[in-house]
């Protein structure tokens, strides 16, 4: 691999040959030795770089530069943060085994060099006459903390992780970002990012986890490594989103779900092992299985010759579930949607997903063909309408609330 090689925009990279180029780039390091390599740690202690020297606060936040308002779906999550401060709900984890040697000056520049590109990973919350608003802050870091983990066996690793996932972020101190690496021993570790979901979403958090990849590479060898460009900032997004909601488009999307969930849906009554809560407490677990290579294999063929796509051929099947249980005609079931319909909203940071609602109606005793293309249906409207934003859908639509349902 040459310069020229290692100048391939990741953008273009399977995950495969992704790591292929890290590899490859890391044989060709240019510097041995550049800055301090982590040193060895007794269990259980914390270590944390940056460039020159060690951190001691969890980030270094220098002055408020600049402010802006918040897109609808953030403006939800400030008002469940003020109601439930503590609540882990919203926090996003990833977690991976990164199997080589770490430099860890060059992770610290490279998560550096992350923020610099995206100024919503070190904004702070507050409101500003009475509306909750972004602050952003010039130049702030957050720090890579590295935690000796080479005493701890396979459960207790994963309880840490759990934990990590499960601390609570302070949406006006901040950070909103935190990153750990859990050193095993050898080339052997974790690296843990979590997120709050104001922050970014899933997507974004891909893109993320890219340009990292990329930028260590950049850092550690000192060769050349394009960067995909990024995306409109979110700050963009946002003023896109606010002016949609008062022009045409924004009318049209909401006729369509004001027609779509008229009347007065009733709340799904699945039979459970004990009662609700009159609160919800976001408290439960999740249950992991597989399907068999052989059934996914039908289940792709039935998806083909009905001309539908998996995923709308498992939600009908969801459906009928849901029905089998409740004997409730009219279903109503949310799904996330990426909330990216224009092409320069494909790589744009932060938290731009949002649900839908998938309505259907068995009260005619459909066959499954039939209810297949209902839901495809229902499905490609829902779609075409996803720029609506579902916390604003809820204030209009004033449905009757439960609190111990969501909306």
């Amino acid at each position: 691999m040459d310069d020229r090689d290692a100048s391939k925009s990741i953008a273009h990279l399977s995950p495969e040959e992704k790591r292929a180029l890290l590899a490859q780039l890391l044989r060709k390091k240019v510097q041995a030795n550049q800055g301090n390599q982590a040193h060895s740690t007794t269990q259980g202690t914390h270590n944390t770089y940056t460039e020159q020297q060690s951190l001691t606060a969890p980030v270094v936040r220098p002055d408020v530069q600049h402010w802006s308002p918040l897109s609808q779906g953030q403006r939800a999550l400030w008002f469940l943060f003020r109601l439930a401060p503590q609540s882990t709900a919203y926090n996003l984890l990833y977690s991976a085994h990164v199997r080589i040697q770490l430099d860890i000056p060059a992770l610290q520049r490279s998560v550096q060099a992350l923020v610099r590109r995206y100024p919503i990973l070190t904004a702070t919350y507050t409101t500003r006459d009475g509306e909750p608003v972004h602050l952003f802050h010039e130049d702030a870091t957050v720090p890579v903390e590295v935690i000796d983990a080479s005493h701890w066996d396979e459960e207790y690793l994963r309880a840490q992780l759990y934990t990590e996932g499960n601390q609570p972020f302070d949406l006006e101190r901040g950070p909103v970002l935190r990153l750990k690496l859990f050193q095993r021993g050898g080339n052997d570790n974790i690296l843990a990012l979590t997120i709050h979901h104001i922050a970014a979403d899933l997507w974004s958090l891909d893109l993320l986890i890219d340009e990292l990849l990329a930028l260590y590479a950049r850092e550690q060898t000192g060769l050349h490594v394009a960067l995909p460009t990024p995306g409109i900032p979110f700050t963009e997004y946002v003023r896109w989103q606010n002016e949609m909601l008062t022009n045409a488009e924004g009318e049209r999307h909401w006729h369509y779900w004001q027609q779509e969930l008229s009347g007065e849906p009733a709340i799904l009554h699945l039979p459970t092992d004990r009662p609700r809560p009159s609160l919800q407490t976001y408290r439960g677990d999740s249950h992991s299985f597989f399907i068999d290579d052989n059934l996914v294999q039908r289940l792709k063929t039935l998806a083909s010759s009905e001309k539908v796509t998996l995923y709308t051929l498992l939600l009908a099947a969801y459906t009928v579930l849901m029905f089998r249980y409740t004997e409730q005609e009219d279903m109503l079931i949310g799904t996330p949607t990426l909330g990216r319909s224009r092409a320069d909203m494909e790589r744009v940071i932060g938290y731009l997903a949002n649900p839908v609602v998938v309505r259907t109606n068995l009260a005619d005793n459909p066959t499954f063909t039939g209810l297949l293309e209902q839901v495809r249906q229902k499905m490609l409207h829902a779609l075409e309408h996803q720029d609506y934003p579902f916390p604003l859908l809820v204030e209009k639509l004033q449905p009757k609330r439960d609190p111990g349902y969501s909306p």
